[in-house]
């Protein structure tokens, strides 16, 4: 335990801990319920994720990161220290330990930095900051050091990363605001148009979970939902189907399609070539969603994977990016 490497996957919708010689030994959301009052943290994880939409004035349940960039900095910090010590369990700490947190491509050096802060005000002796593709990849299980293109697509909670990789570095990458939330956005407004009905984030999310399609399934299948009927005001169930979620994400998973296609334009043409042999591999909780790969397949002709255990591959590239880095200085 003495100095232990960590890897912290720092999402909007969950946080996960990557232990060195034990793997990810945390998953939990990234939501902190707080009284308003006394300004006391209630609870952290999945415990406050229960608590989302159902607390009364005075305690409020936030996510302290939005679109995977820190909204609320001194949450985010004493969030950061529950998780590691819960990890590490507080007891045998001779050191602090080596903290590498993935961070999604695009974020400025200004947010970089208050990642950083924070994960030295939650104890870290070093801190490594990654990019999120890099480690997904590593994660996933590809080689990122050899001379061939490797495309990630990286669909988290608050933004998605599609990157091609060679050499151990990016070659082209792109970042967009569209991922997993956006999926739960999506079809609250789509109930709300449709069928008058108004759902919260939690059902939001079942709905994706159980029955939502970025494709045409082979057989319809359906759930019940409860809402509030907008009309009137009174609670209602309805039945939806999943053909009805793929209309209601169309918009959403087109917009991930464009952001992969764009990446494609602008890659080398050896790197295309590699791609379009070895496929695209994709990532994070938001590529769950049924029939996503079927659709970036069709749309680009290239053949779409999801990584093995697609939720932890981030984290676990990220603790593995620490052995990765002092490989090379060997």
């Amino acid at each position: 335990m003495l100095g232990s490497d960590i890897g912290i996957d720092l999402g909007t919708a969950s946080v996960l801990v990557y232990i060195k010689g034990k793997g990810v030994v945390l998953k939990e959301p990234s939501v902190v319920a707080f009284d308003r009052d006394t300004n006391k943290i209630k609870a952290i994880g999945e415990e406050a994720r229960l608590m989302l939409g159902r607390t009364p004035g005075n305690i409020v349940a936030v996510r302290p990161l939005r679109q995977g960039v820190i909204s609320d900095y001194t949450v985010t910090e004493k969030m950061l220290k529950y998780f590691i010590q819960k990890a590490v369990g507080g007891k045998q700490r001779f050191r602090k330990p080596i903290i590498s947190v993935c961070v999604p491509s695009g974020v400025t050096e200004v947010e970089k930095k208050a990642v950083e802060d924070a994960t030295y005000q939650a104890g870290a002796r070093d801190v490594a900051i990654i990019e999120e593709p890099i480690a997904a990849a590593i994660g996933a299980g590809i080689d990122i050091s050899r001379p061939c293109g490797n495309m990630i697509v990286d669909i988290g909670g608050g933004t998605s990363d599609i990157a091609v990789i060679s050499l151990g570095g990016t070659v082209v990458s792109t970042s967009i605001k569209i991922a997993g939330d956006d999926f739960d956005e999506a079809i609250v407004r789509y109930m709300r148009k449709k069928h008058n009905l108004l759902i919260g984030e939690r059902t939001a999310e079942d709905i994706k979970i159980k029955i939502g399609s970025a494709y045409r399934r082979p057989e319809v299948v359906s759930m019940d939902v409860r809402g509030r009927n907008l009309v009137t005001g009174l609670p209602k169930t309805i039945s939806v189907t999943s053909e009805e979620t793929e209309e209601a994400l169309k918009e959403t998973t087109s917009q991930i399609v464009e952001a992969v296609h764009s990446v494609l334009e602008k890659t080398p043409p050896e790197l295309a070539a590699d791609i379009a042999d070895r496929g695209i591999v994709l990532t994070g909780g938001g590529c769950l969603l049924y029939g996503l790969e079927e659709l970036i397949e069709e749309k680009t002709g290239i053949t779409t994977m999801t990584a093995e255990d697609p939720m932890t591959a981030v984290a676990i590239g990220t603790g593995k990016f620490v052995e990765f880095l002092s490989g090379k200085k060997d």
